[in-house]
């Protein structure tokens, strides 16, 4: 069974929704092990109800390789794992550090990993609001909004809407009146405000009537521009998602699923293998006891065999599995490293070059979420702080600029001692040769020795310098007083 077949059997078209939203809501569900939930059957029923065989392809496996999940959650590791957060360099030390305080105040580094693994799929966005002079973020699923780009700026949103189907009781769940039935929820945001409008039924919606404004509900936040980022998973010519990060090895993984599940099987039935009798027992004609201490005797032209299997297959289907795993992970540019191989201590290049792969989409993935994702949500706080009054760790920050920022990212695989002697050497070099100034320098090794300002580091770096010289022009003074005295 392969992906398409899979998904077929889920339902999740809807004619009433673009193509675009069954395969995000598929893709959701394989992201989260969720895909074989609408399968009946778990893998060890043969027979249903009726007594009629139940095909493997209605089975639910009962081994799930998860490696779909695995591949996102390594790939965002080396994104935003700790120690790997990039930096964020602004023209001032003074913004450098209310930036820094934002970060840490909204748990940005949170969102962003939430949203590098949802947004796996194909597209995220992340929501900015304002409140009480207080910046927020949230992460919004993808599946049901429509982006619509400014002709002007195609870079730019110009408005984004939320269009869903949802149940009565959702909507009295969320404080509505209404009676039962199926209604559209639409929620648009805008340059100007946050509109939210009445449910609507799906009949009425079909009808051609229009949802009216909720003005209890629609927030006006006068920023004067949609204060959300669309992040597409990985660059892509498409407007609204990306390319699916684990989408190439699906088919394969169903395919693992499955010979694991039939192996683990065939092992059971290798345990307690099926008794054939040629003949009806003769003694005891009762029910027939199989053990050890237990003998079955047969008539005389009868005859009593187990059936059973040997090792062979299972351990064809093992390496069967162990290329397909290969195969999968080549696919999406997963990690196909075997720790068992590894032998002592490996340099910071070394590993880089094992999982070069994984470190490939990793360097990718950083354009979307960092440049097109990270970098932005920062400026619209900048920009937000123009039109409203904005406080960071209970300090108002006044106008704050948002040109001039750049991230500065860290190693994927931290460098090793000796690594770090060769790198010291040859920007000692080149800095004593006149080649490069301190101040580059240390900005080549901050991300790797945690130096969040350059010119704070470059001060105290002066300081202890303009000690050791006070130190040394003291130890030459008491020299030359002790040669005086002599």
């Amino acid at each position: 069974m392969d992906s398409q077949t899979l998904c077929e059997g889920m339902g999740l078209s809807d004619p009433d929704y673009p193509p675009r939203v069954a395969r995000l809501r598929f893709l959701t569900k394989v992201r989260d092990g969720r895909l074989y939930d609408h399968i009946p059957y778990a893998f060890s029923e043969e027979r249903n109800g009726n007594g009629e065989y139940i095909p493997l392809s209605k089975r639910r496996p009962s081994v799930r390789t998860g490696i779909c999940r695995v591949v996102v959650e390594d790939s965002v590791a080396l994104l935003f794992g700790e120690g790997r957060f990039p930096m964020v360099e602004a023209p001032t030390p003074e913004l450098r550090s209310i930036i820094k305080e934002l970060i840490v105040e909204t748990r940005l580094g949170e969102v962003m990993n939430a949203a590098a693994i949802h947004g796996s799929v194909g597209s995220v966005a992340v929501l900015l609001r304002i409140l009480s002079g207080r910046a927020f973020f949230e992460m919004l699923d993808t599946t049901y909004l429509t982006p619509n780009w400014c002709l002007a700026a195609p870079d730019t949103l110009e408005t984004v809407v939320e269009l869903r189907k949802v149940t009565a009781a959702q909507l009295r769940a969320a404080g509505y009146t209404v009676p039962d039935g199926e209604f559209w929820f639409q929620r648009e945001w805008g340059e100007a405000a946050e509109t939210w409008f009445y449910p609507i039924s799906v009949a009425d919606y079909a009808s051609g009537k229009l949802p009216q404004v909720d003005p209890e509900r629609t927030v006006v936040h006068g920023l004067g521009f949609v204060p959300m980022v669309w992040i597409k998973n990985l660059p892509s010519q498409d407007k609204i998602d990306g390319p699916c990060t684990f989408e190439a090895a699906i088919s394969t993984v169903i395919e693992m699923d499955y010979q694991l599940s039939q192996a683990g099987r065939g092992l059971k039935y290798a345990s307690d293998p099926t008794l054939l009798i040629k003949e009806p027992a003769i003694a005891g004609e009762g029910s027939i006891v199989r053990s050890a201490g237990n003998a079955l005797v047969v008539s005389e032209k009868g005859d009593a065999k187990l059936l059973e299997i040997n090792g062979t297959a299972a351990a064809a289907v093992v390496e069967y599995v162990r290329v397909l795993r290969e195969i999968s992970l080549e696919s999406i540019h997963g990690n196909r490293t075997n720790v068992d191989k590894m032998s002592g201590a490996q340099s910071g290049r070394a590993l880089e070059l094992m999982n070069q792969g994984l470190l490939w989409l990793a360097d990718r993935l950083r354009i979307t979420y960092g440049q097109n994702g990270l970098l932005p949500l920062i400026r619209m706080v900048c920009l937000a702080s123009n039109r409203l009054s904005v406080t960071v760790c209970g300090k108002p920050v006044g106008r704050l600029e948002a040109d001039g920022l750049v991230l500065k990212w860290a190693r994927f695989s931290p460098p090793s001692y000796a690594e770090k002697l060769q790198e010291a050497q040859a920007y000692r070099t080149l800095r004593d040769g006149g080649l490069m100034s301190q101040e580059t320098v240390i900005g080549k090794i901050a991300a790797d020795n945690d130096i969040e300002d350059l010119n704070e580091e470059v001060s105290k770096i002066a300081k202890d310098q303009a000690a050791i010289d006070a130190r040394l022009v003291r130890q030459q003074a008491k020299v030359s007083a002790a040669e005086t005295d002599l």
